[in-house]
C-alpha cells in the first residue's frame, strides 16, 4: 500500500506543499478558513501520517519538551505535569515525564538521558546537588527551565511559589484563632530544598512579627517516613504544639493519619492547616485548610518561558518568577 505524501495531500486538496505545511504547523493565520477545512478532510480522507522524523530533521527540533519532577508522590507535581502536558500539545510538542525520588543520581541520569534523546528543551524540579550538570547545560545554551526550587546563583529562570507568604499565611490564621504554641514540619531539608527552609523561614519571621519566639521544639525536618515519630515528640513534650502546619501534602497526609490513628480530634486537640491544595481538603471530615499554590498559573508560565527559549524568541528571561499563593480557609483551623 502506497504512503501517502505531504505532495499527495497538497494535490488532492489542490493547494500549496507550503499550505499543508502551515496547517500541520498549526500557523492557520496563513490561510482561509475553507481551505483549512479542505485540508482537514483530505487529510482524514486519505489517512495521511505526518512523518515525524523527516519534520524533526527539516526543521531541527524533535518537537518534544522533557520535565523532570523532583517527587511525583506530590499532589502539586502532577498538577504541573498536566498543565504543561496540555500547554505544549497545544504547540504541536510532546513531553516526557522523569521522575528523580529527590535522588541526584537519578536526575542526572534521566537529564543525561533526555539529552541523548534530543529534547527541545527541559522543565527540572531540581535536587540541588547537580550544580556542574546545571553549568554545563547553561553554557551549551540548552533551554532550561527551574520549577517550583531555585539555585540563585546559576541565573536559571525559575518559576516557583512565594513559599516565605504561603507560611505567613497559615501562621498569620493560627494567631488570629488564638493560637500561640505553633509548630512545623516539613520533609527533610538535608539537600538544602529552597521551598521548604523559606517557608520555615515565613514560619519564624511571622511568629516573631506576632511577639511570639519561636521554639526549636515546634520544628521538625525528617524524612517522610519518620513523619509519625516527629509528632510523637510533638506531643510528649511539657507543652506540646496547639496547632501544627504540614510543609506540603506529604506531611499533611501523614499527620492526619497520625490524629486518626490516636484518636486525636482536629481542631479541638489540635488546629492544622497543610500548605499545598488537596482533593480531599473539601471533604475531609472536618474539612482541611490548605495554602493553594496557583499550579496551572506556574506550570503555564514555565512552559512559556521553556518555549521562548526554544524559539529564540525576545531577550532571554533568567529571573526567578515568584506566584502568590492564597488561604483556602476552612474547618481545621
Amino acid at each position: 500500500m502506497k504512503t501517502i505524501t505531504i505532495t499527495d495531500v497538497a494535490k488532492h486538496a489542490k493547494v500549496s506543499k507550503s499550505t499543508v505545511s502551515q496547517y500541520l504547523n498549526k500557523r492557520y493565520e496563513y490561510m482561509s478558513e475553507k481551505t483549512r477545512k479542505k485540508i482537514e478532510e483530505t487529510i482524514e480522507e486519505l489517512n495521511y501520517q505526518p512523518n515525524i522524523i523527516a519534520r524533526s530533521l527539516k526543521q531541527k527540533s524533535t518537537f518534544t519538551v522533557g520535565v523532570v519532577v523532583a517527587n511525583i508522590l506530590h499532589t502539586f507535581s502532577t498538577q504541573i505535569i498536566r498543565a504543561i502536558e496540555n500547554y505544549f500539545y497545544k504547540q504541536g510538542f510532546h513531553i516526557i515525564v522523569c521522575n528523580a525520588d529527590d535522588n541526584p543520581e537519578k536526575e542526572k541520569n534521566y537529564i543525561e538521558m533526555l539529552r541523548a534523546k534530543q529534547v527541545d528543551g527541559i522543565i527540572i524540579f531540581p535536587t540541588g546537588d547537580n550544580l556542574d550538570l546545571y553549568k554545563r547545560m547553561k553554557s551549551d545554551q540548552f533551554p532550561i527551565v527551574f520549577m517550583d526550587r531555585t539555585i540563585e546563583e546559576l541565573n536559571i529562570a525559575t518559576v516557583m511559589l512565594d513559599n516565605h507568604l504561603a507560611s505567613k499565611l497559615a501562621v498569620d490564621r493560627f494567631v488570629e484563632r488564638g493560637y500561640e504554641k505553633i509548630a512545623i514540619i516539613t520533609t527533610s531539608i538535608i539537600h538544602n530544598i529552597s521551598p521548604r527552609i523559606e517557608r520555615i523561614q515565613g514560619y519564624k519571621d511571622t511568629l516573631v512579627s506576632h511577639g511570639i519566639q519561636f521554639n526549636a521544639d515546634y520544628i521538625k525536618t525528617v524524612n517522610a517516613e519518620e513523619i509519625p515519630n516527629a509528632l510523637s515528640e510533638f506531643f510528649e513534650l511539657k507543652n506540646p504544639p496547639q496547632a501544627i502546619l504540614a510543609g506540603n501534602d506529604i506531611v499533611l497526609n501523614e499527620i492526619l493519619r497520625f490524629m486518626k490513628k490516636h484518636d486525636m480530634n482536629i481542631p479541638e486537640d489540635v488546629a492544622v492547616i497543610g500548605i499545598d491544595e488537596v482533593p480531599y481538603a473539601n471533604f475531609y471530615t472536618p474539612t482541611i485548610t490548605t495554602v493553594n499554590q496557583p499550579a496551572i498559573e506556574m506550570a503555564n508560565q514555565a512552559a512559556e518561558l521553556l518555549l521562548s527559549q526554544i524559539n529564540k524568541t525576545g531577550k532571554k528571561d533568567t529571573s526567578v518568577h515568584r506566584l502568590k499563593p492564597n488561604l483556602l480557609s476552612r474547618n481545621s483551623c
